[in-house]
C-alpha cells in the first residue's frame, strides 16, 4: 500500500533503538525524509546509516537527550532547519526505570515526567505553528499499553504516560480545524531490548529467569508471542498517512489482544 509519504519529513525522537528505530526505518521506506534524535552514542549514528543502506532515503541523525529540555526543542529545530520543513512528529522516549512506589524518590519522579511528558510538550510545541502554517500535520505519541491497563512494577510510567494520553485528547480537538490530527499508539509486550530488560529485572526480584517471565507474558497474551517492532512500526506509518485522515484523538492499543477493556 502507498501511504502517500514520499516527501514528507518525519521526526522521531528516540529512533535509534528499539521500536523508535523500527519506525524510523518504515517511514524512510515509505519515502519520507527522516530526522532522528536520539543520545549521542554509537546507537543512532549505527541507526542512522542501516537506514540510509537499507532504504536509500535522506537520514538525519540529531545527538538528543529529550530528558533535557534545551536539547528535545533543540532536535525539532535542527530537523526543521536541515529539512526547511515538518508534516510529521513521533514523540518517543525510553520508559522510566521499573521499582515499586517507595523505591521512587522525588529526584526519579522528576526525571520520569521529564523524559516521557515534558519531552513530549516541549517537541509538540515546537512543531504545532508549522504545521499549522500549512494545514496538515501528524502527531504521533509513542506511550504504553499501561495507559489502559497498569502494569506492575511500572508505577512510574505508568502515572506520567497518562498525562501524555491526557494531553493528545486535548490538543486533538484543539488542531484538528487545522487537519492535524494527534494520536497515541499504546504498544504491549513486544519484543524489544526494553522489554528483554524488564523481564530481567522482574526474573531476579522473582527467582526465576528472564524465559520464564517472557512465557508467562505470552501466555497470558490470546495470540500467545510478543509483537515485533515491524507490526508496531506499520500501524504508525498508517497514523502518519493521509489515509489515517479521519483518526485523531485515538489511544489504539496493539498487543495481541491482552487489555481485555471494552474501551
Amino acid at each position: 500500500m502507498d501511504l502517500g509519504l514520499k516527501g514528507k519529513v518525519a521526526l522521531v525522537a528516540g529512533g535509534s533503538m528499539g521500536l523508535g528505530r523500527a519506525v524510523a526505518l518504515e517511514l524512510s521506506r515509505e519515502g519520507a525524509k527522516v530526522a532522528i534524535g536520539a543520545l549521542d552514542d554509537s546507537h543512532l549514528h549505527e541507526a542512522a546509516d542501516g537506514i540510509r543502506r537499507e532504504t536509500g532515503g535522506e537520514v538525519m541523525a540529531v545527538p538528543a537527550d529529550v530528558s533535557d529540555a534545551e536539547q528535545a526543542k533543540g532536535f525539532v529545530r535542527k530537523a526543521i532547519d536541515r529539512f526547511g520543513t515538518a508534516d510529521i512528529l513521533v514523540n518517543n522516549a525510553g520508559g522510566p526505570p521499573s521499582a515499586d512506589f517507595l523505591e521512587i524518590d522525588e529526584t526519579l519522579w522528576e526525571k520520569g515526567f521529564r523524559l516521557n511528558l515534558l519531552s513530549t510538550i516541549l517537541m509538540t510545541r515546537e512543531v504545532v505553528p508549522v504545521l499549522k502554517a500549512k494545514r496538515w500535520g501528524r502527531i504521533i505519541n509513542m506511550t504504553s499499553i499501561s495507559v489502559k491497563q497498569p502494569i506492575d512494577g511500572l508505577i512510574l510510567s505508568n502515572t506520567v504516560r497518562m498525562g501524555v494520553i491526557g494531553l493528545a485528547k486535548t490538543l486533538s480537538t484543539e488542531l484538528a480545524p487545522f487537519n492535524v490530527t494527534v494520536n497515541s499508539v499504546c504498544p504491549g509486550y513486544t519484543l524489544t531490548e526494553r522489554v528483554r530488560n524488564l523481564a530481567k529485572v522482574t526474573a531476579e526480584k522473582e527467582g526465576t529467569t528472564p524465559e520464564t517471565v517472557i512465557g508467562r507474558w505470552e501466555a497470558s497474551i490470546p495470540m500467545k508471542r510478543l509483537g515485533t517492532p515491524e507490526e508496531f512500526a506499520a500501524l504508525v506509518a498508517f497514523l502518519a498517512s493521509d489515509r489515517s485522515g479521519y483518526i485523531t484523538g485515538a489511544a489504539i492499543q496493539i498487543d495481541g489482544g491482552w487489555y481485555r477493556g471494552v474501551m
